[in-house]
């Protein structure tokens, strides 16, 4: 099962709220239910404790602004979250949004605290020649809806302080949450079991664990033609990888002769963002292609099971016995999976990530499309017997309050005839959780789908499977019209 973090982010600030609330410094909120609370000079926090789960607001007292928002979120993330929270990772930060005087921005990233992963969020507020920070922490999804609420909840004066007190109060201004989530979806980070992290960013996804980064492509124009392999990961690596970096060196370019042949790039380059020295290797195998970035050859050897440098143009090509033996020049390469670039093929699987019912509502067609040729020979003589063609398509029309309409379209044709079978159905959807969707009505009973997401430039892909009878585990692609 996988753990997964949801942006709490896209805030913007509007006007006017009336209720029961507590006021610390400049800032107004309502008190989660039932979270123990402990005041400081610079703080108050709440935190619940639900068994092995657990998760802390803490909302910080106002300091001096440095004067825009992206150096108060830097110094706040620097001093509030960095130096607490060991190893958490780089933070994913959403465009802040302004209203009222105020701008608001936010970021999350993920740390393990005692083996369990933790998700740390900073909303930070800047206005008034005042920096506002909330931090929240928390170990599971629930938490994070509370602290959704909480931040719906704020209420800033006008940088001015207050004497901290319970009170009724109006407030000029008061923070809710926007309804222009990035890329319209709920889910962007997805923890797995394993350390992995996935992100969706705008060109790629990227999954890091520790001091490694892969980055899982999306296609793009010049990057997939045919050519012989040396001209293909050149043009790939040049529009892919090239422009991040500077000062290449030991760049080679080598393929393996198996029957799913595997591409490779790589060389030692300094990122241009940091100045770092990395060791980039650039990959393409079953589908997609996939960018590492490590400090260096041996990290990524130790990580992936196998060392790229050591491969020659279409020369690694048997398989024995947990080995990849490369019989021209005596060098052999332990293989960890049941073939030696399994694990970093399957990376392409981390391009993985939950949905929320918002996700669908409203949205209008999602629509898959599969055909398939089957070709008929004669036992005895080997010619031709015919062909038989094969092709459906289905289409969810997502509407508003959970609706939906249903409807399958297939064909097939074989000796001249063609049979064509039609179904349809409408009804009502839910996600029971944010692996599963439940509809109320296919092919005239409730039927229920194991769903994920893939990230695309600009989008996503819904990939359904009945969770009933998964049959050969292969995921139906449901594509947005």
């Amino acid at each position: 099962m996988k753990k997964n973090t949801t942006t709490l982010l896209f805030l913007w600030l509007v006007l006017g709220m009336t209720a029961q609330t507590e006021t610390f410094d400049i800032i107004t909120y309502k008190a989660p239910k039932g979270w123990t609370k402990e005041t400081k000079n610079n703080l108050v926090a709440f935190s619940k404790i639900d068994g092995s789960s657990w998760s802390q607001i803490i909302v910080y007292k106002n300091t001096v602004s440095k004067g825009s928002i992206q150096k108060d979120f830097e110094s706040e993330w620097a001093e509030l979250i960095a130096k607490n929270y060991t190893g958490i990772s780089k933070p994913e930060i959403e465009k802040p949004e302004t209203a009222a005087g105020w701008t608001v921005m936010s970021g999350s990233g993920i740390w393990k605290y005692n083996g369990t992963n933790v998700s740390t969020l900073l909303t930070t507020y800047t206005g008034y020649n005042a920096c506002v920070s909330i931090v929240c922490n928390a170990t599971a999804m629930p938490y994070l809806e509370i602290y959704k609420n909480f931040i719906g909840s704020i209420e800033l004066n006008n940088g001015q302080n207050q004497t901290n007190a319970t009170t009724t109060n109006t407030s000029q201004n008061h923070v809710t949450p926007s309804n222009s989530k990035k890329d319209q979806y709920a889910f962007n980070t997805t923890n797995f079991d394993d350390g992995w992290t996935a992100t969706v960013q705008e060109d790629w996804v990227e999954v890091t664990k520790g001091n490694i980064q892969v980055l899982l492509h999306y296609p793009k124009d010049g990057t997939i033609f045919p050519a012989d392999p040396e001209t293909l990961t050149n043009a790939a690596w040049n529009i892919l990888v090239a422009p991040k970096y500077s000062n290449l060196s030991n760049y080679k370019t080598v393929y393996v002769e198996t029957y799913n042949r595997p591409y490779f790039g790589m060389g030692n380059v300094k990122e241009k963002s940091t100045g770092k020295k990395v060791f980039v290797v650039l990959f393409r195998r079953s589908a997609g292609w996939i960018e590492v970035v490590t400090p260096d050859a041996k990290t990524f050897t130790q990580e992936f099971g196998f060392s790229p440098e050591t491969i020659h143009w279409g020369q690694v090509s048997e398989y024995m016995g947990g080995y990849v033996v490369d019989n021209s020049q005596g060098i052999t390469i332990k293989a960890d999976e049941p073939e030696v670039f399994n694990k970093l093929d399957q990376m392409i699987g981390r391009n993985k990530f939950a949905i929320a019912a918002s996700d669908l509502d409203s949205t209008g067609e999602w629509n898959d499309h599969y055909s398939s040729n089957t070709f008929y020979y004669n036992y005895y003589t080997g010619t031709s017997a015919g062909m038989s063609t094969y092709s459906s398509s289905q289409w969810f029309d997502f509407k508003a309050g959970k609706k939906y309409h249903w409807q399958l379209v297939a064909t097939n044709s074989s000796g001249g005839r063609t049979d064509v079978a039609q179904a349809d159905g409408n009804g009502t959807f839910s996600v029971p959780n944010n692996w599963q969707i439940q509809f109320s009505e296919i092919e005239g009973k409730s039927k229920l789908y194991d769903a994920y997401f893939t990230a695309v430039k600009s989008g996503r892909i819904l990939w359904l499977n009945d969770a009933k009878y998964p049959g050969s585990g292969i995921f139906m692609g449901f594509s947005k019209k």
